[in-house]
């Protein structure tokens, strides 16, 4: 599940980090392949990794990656600091019948704080029919190389309730601990309180697990906590031990583990 903060434009964007940096930026090894209708429009080992957030980075790469038989690239508008300065320019690219021009490429000479990203190229990543790493699929957002997912089982007894009303109880769970974000407590849907869960048509995604569907649970005399559970039936790999099982929004209902209320987390999605 991404932050849920709306992105800069482009535009912004590109003022913003030319003027203040970004938070981090790091060169990585590994093969970047973007394939947009049909063609590998981009295929190199001299990507980075940038963090225009703190939560999660982006791949940019050098301008001189952008090259492939039947791609065309033209120059638009130029992109100015507020001191005037041109730092970047936006670019459009088109391949057969279908472009985009959600794509800035950095001037060689950026200088200041931004300097980093001198002669590099940011594709908005949406934008674009599907990015790899190596020859693995990207979904949602690049994975960050410094957080990693740890899933445990469990048999300590756990007992949730919203608004003074027990949904659930289990005594076998698997605890997903994700660096960054608190841990989250998957368990059996059997497990929940019958006639409770109702369907919700929300999905989100997350590049470390998958594809995520809700229930809203319904408390009674027309109370209804929304969209408070998740699960996932065709987690990733790595978290293949959570299909089919659901969790309860830590920092949205009252958890007691081990017969010790939890604290509700404070986190990005608070």
């Amino acid at each position: 599940m991404p932050p849920p903060s709306a992105a800069p434009t482009l535009e912004a964007l590109a003022i913003k980090l030319a003027a203040e940096g970004p938070h981090k930026i790091l060169p990585t090894p590994r093969l970047v392949q973007i394939l947009h209708n049909g063609v590998y429009i981009v295929r190199t080992t001299g990507a980075a990794f940038v963090w225009e957030v703190p939560y999660y980075p982006q791949l940019y790469f050098p301008a001189a990656a952008l090259k492939a038989e039947g791609l065309q690239v033209s120059a638009g508008d130029e992109i100015k600091s507020k001191h005037g300065k041109v730092i970047a320019h936006r670019l459009t690219l088109k391949v057969g019948d279908k472009s985009t021009d959600d794509c800035i490429r950095w001037v060689d000479d950026l200088s200041g704080l931004g300097k980093a990203l001198a002669g590099l190229v940011k594709i908005t990543f949406n934008a674009v029919d599907q990015w790899f790493e190596e020859a693995t699929p990207i979904y949602i957002h690049p994975k960050d190389p410094f957080k990693r997912i740890d899933i445990l089982q469990s048999t300590r007894p756990m007992k949730i309730s919203i608004h003074g009303v027990t949904v659930a109880e289990t005594s076998s769970s698997m605890h997903l601990y994700e660096t960054g974000l608190p841990c989250r407590y998957y368990f059996p849907l059997t497990n929940v309180k019958a006639g409770v869960l109702v369907k919700s048509d929300l999905k989100t995604g997350c590049p470390y697990k998958g594809e995520a569907e809700y229930y809203s649970v319904d408390l009674g005399e027309g109370r209804v906590a929304k969209d408070v559970v998740w699960y996932y039936t065709r987690p990733t790999l790595e978290c293949a031990k959570i299909e089919g099982l659901v969790c309860f929004y830590n920092e949205k209902v009252d958890i007691k583990l081990d017969g010790k209320k939890l604290e509700k987390p404070v986190s990005p999605f608070s």
